[in-house]
Parts: structure tokens; sequence; C-alpha cells
């Protein structure tokens, strides 16, 4: 589904604060991988993902997506691959519009647009039968305004929205990092069942060493800027989170 040839990605090139953040990095992530990264701030973590996504793109390497190369493609042109979570639930959904609207401007991401797409009744009823899967008694209440929810709630509705569409490939970036522990749990839960149910690509980014080792299906750590362990699904079965705390310390 992704290969990733020797990226490399350097900021502030030639100046004082220069920051080698990616080095010839190579990856390859079969269809329905769902990969866990972990690693020191600064080892590229993040990095990864947006250079993945589109919102930065590489100084040197290659990215292809299924066969297609996107290495130079910014991420509104791979949004029909991609949906992305991030660390903040704010910034996946609008403050301003209901839950209905905010699921009607999911649902119009990649696909041509019309007035009749997500104005109809079998629309509304499709977002009330997901909202249900919650049970957060939302799907009462679909005109809700997104702002009105908790954190938790809104990061759950992303999710919901992330599969609105046609992407194959879903990338979290510290989703549960701002929510409290319950949230987490939940938006945990739901991302695994997304993930399987859809049979996405999945690749998240977190600091929790538990979600780390208790999701996905591969684990890599990354360390300045390169992949340092690249865990196959048989080699993280054996890993705890404290196995984890362990190689932070190191």
């Amino acid at each position: 589904m992704i290969e990733i040839k020797n990226i490399s990605k350097t900021f502030n090139r030639g100046s004082a604060d220069e920051i080698v953040a990616l080095k010839n990095l190579s990856l390859k992530i079969n269809e329905g991988d769902f990969i866990t990264v972990v690693g020191f701030n600064g080892s590229g973590k993040s990095t990864l993902l947006n250079l993945i996504s589109g919102s930065l793109i590489a100084d040197s390497g290659e990215i292809i997506f299924n066969g297609s190369n996107v290495t130079k493609l910014p991420d509104y042109k791979r949004s029909k691959y991609i949906s992305r979570i991030f660390q903040n639930p704010l910034a996946g959904t609008a403050s301003e519009l209901s839950i209905l609207e905010n699921f009607r401007l999911a649902s119009l991401r990649t696909r041509s647009k019309s007035l009749s797409i997500g104005n109809t009744k079998s629309f509304r009823k499709n977002v009330c039968d997901k909202l249900k899967t919650l049970n957060m008694g939302l799907e009462n209440k679909p005109e809700a305004l997104m702002g009105s929810l908790s954190g938790g709630q809104r990061q759950a509705l992303t999710l919901l929205m992330s599969v609105m569409d046609e992407s194959k490939i879903l990338l979290l970036d510290e989703p549960t990092a701002a929510l409290d522990p319950k949230s987490a749990a939940i938006v945990m839960e739901l991302a695994e069942k997304i993930i399987r149910e859809g049979n996405l690509t999945a690749i998240m980014v977190t600091h929790r060493m538990k979600d780390a080792s208790n999701y996905g299906n591969r684990l890599i750590m990354m360390r300045e800027g390169s992949i340092e362990k690249d865990y196959s699904e048989s080699e993280k079965k054996t890993i705890i989170a404290d196995d984890l705390v362990r190689w932070f310390n190191i």
C-alpha cells in the first residue's frame, strides 16, 4: 500500500538552527497494516506522518501509494488516499457547524460536489446509525453544534468521519494525547474497530506506551531521524509497555 524509499527531510538547511528530521528512511507498509510508531521528541515521527500526508514535501527520496508516485503531490491531492486524525480534537471538526453538517463535509471531501449529498433522509439515518455505535447518546442530537461537545466526543466523531469517503490510509498523530484516560480508551477501541472493519492501512504515532504495545500489528521505534527497530506482528506480541519504557531510558 505504501512504499517509502530513502526519504530525507532537513529544516533550516545551512543555518545555525539546521535540523535533520529524517535521513534516508525506507519503509514498506502492507495493505491492512496497523503500525504504531514511538520515539523520543525530535526523532522524526511527526515529520514522517507529514511527509506521507503531503503537508510536507521531502527533500529527496520517493513515496508511493499503491503503485502511484505521490512524492511531489501536496496534501489536498493526496486526500483521495488519506484520512488524518490530529492530536488536537478541535483540528478535525468545524466547531460552528452541527454534527450532521460536519459529516456532510467529510462525505464531500473526495467526491464530486453535489447539493444532494448529505441532504437526504437516508444520509441522516446513516449518520445517526454511526453515532449510535458510540453509546454517547449523540444519535439523538445530530443538530448539536460540534463546539458544544467534549474533546473525547469530537475525537470519536472525527474517527467516524474518517471513513465517510473512500480513503484507505488512516494517519493518527497522537490521537489520545489531549484526552482523559476514559475518553482515550474509547477512542482507541473505536480506532481499532474502524481500522479492522474497513481493512484500512493505518499508522499511529503515540507517546502512550500501553497503546503502542496493545494496538497494531507492527511496532516501529525511531531515533534521530531513522528507524531503529521494526517489530513484526509475531515479535510485537512479546513486547509489553515496560519494555518500551526501558528502551526510552537506554
